[in-house]
């Protein structure tokens, strides 16, 4: 692999079409002889290493699979997007809004590292709670679309309390989260008995920056996720370690080392000067039955 552009969206578009494939049924050899390509540029597509990504191809394969009109659009976004250092993606430009990039990453990460300053972490959301969030961001969005929404993110949630290898979280949570009102005393009592409930799991750490910690960074910090991933046979990662980033208007990817450190050690000064465990869940609990009363 070259360091000619970023590897994200390279690795993103990989593994969907390699999903894609494995829903169509088809094996490698035979996916490559329907484009008229060889194996091996197919190989180095679906991991992520090809050097020269042809749109033709990506266009061709998602024909061969009969991939929906928006995961086509959304796979030539990536493609396009994989020549840049680091990549923003800016819905409504290269990749369409219902094409969710970080859904591919979040789903692959044996650990997710986060920090929710202003609303709960989207994969601790109620449908209740989420329903109104989507609701409020998108007024004119009929009811299924709102119920779609939901829905995608209860799939999300799973990789959480799945059987087999649930992936680990730590998350903290500013109290500004918990305060903040979102749906009226009775959502916001569920999800925090539901935050509560959630933090006991094993592979769940949880806690809560009070108001009294002050800024313990110095500067105030938006919504990130640090997202890592399994390892192989040699005790490597299978892909270096992603920082997500989300905005109003786009989600930004960063991969550098140094990035992906400074936010290691961001969140790891949030974690002392946060609650702990226990003490957090007592709040959330203690918060609930104040909402509730």
């Amino acid at each position: 692999m070259t360091d000619s552009g970023s590897t994200v969206p390279r690795r993103q578009l990989g593994r969907h079409l390699r999903d894609l494939r494995l829903q169509a049924g088809m094996t490698m050899p035979e996916a490559a002889q329907l484009i008229e390509r060889g194996k091996t540029t197919l190989q180095r597509l679906e991991t992520g290493q090809a050097n020269r990504i042809r749109l033709l191809d990506i266009r061709e394969l998602c024909a061969v699979y009969d991939a929906e009109e928006v995961v086509t659009a959304g796979l030539l976004g990536l493609a396009q997007q994989a020549s840049g250092k680091c990549w923003w993606h800016e819905y409504g430009r290269l990749i369409p809004e219902d094409f969710d990039v970080y859904v591919g990453l979040e789903t692959a990460a044996r650990r997710l590292t986060s920090y929710a300053p202003d609303v709960v972490l989207g994969l601790l959301q109620t449908p209740d709670y989420a329903r109104i969030l989507a609701r409020t961001a998108s007024p004119t969005d009929t009811n299924e679309e709102i119920e779609r929404r939901v829905q995608l993110k209860r799939r999300r949630q799973s990789i959480l309390t799945r059987k087999r290898h649930p992936t680990e979280l730590r998350v903290v949570l500013l109290e500004c989260a918990l305060r903040r009102m979102v749906g009226g005393r009775k959502v916001m009592a569920v999800q925090l008995r539901h935050l509560a409930d959630m933090s006991t799991l094993p592979n769940i750490t949880l806690q809560v920056l009070p108001y009294a910690a002050g800024i313990p960074l110095g500067d105030p910090i938006g919504l990130f996720t640090i997202a890592e991933f399994r390892l192989d046979k040699k005790k490597e990662p299978i892909e270096p370690p992603v920082v997500y980033l989300e905005n109003f208007t786009g989600d930004l990817y960063l991969e550098s080392q140094s990035h992906v450190s400074r936010y290691h050690v961001a969140h790891e000064a949030l974690r002392r000067a946060a609650l702990d465990e226990t003490a957090s869940r007592n709040m959330l609990r203690q918060l609930a039955r104040e909402y509730a009363a």
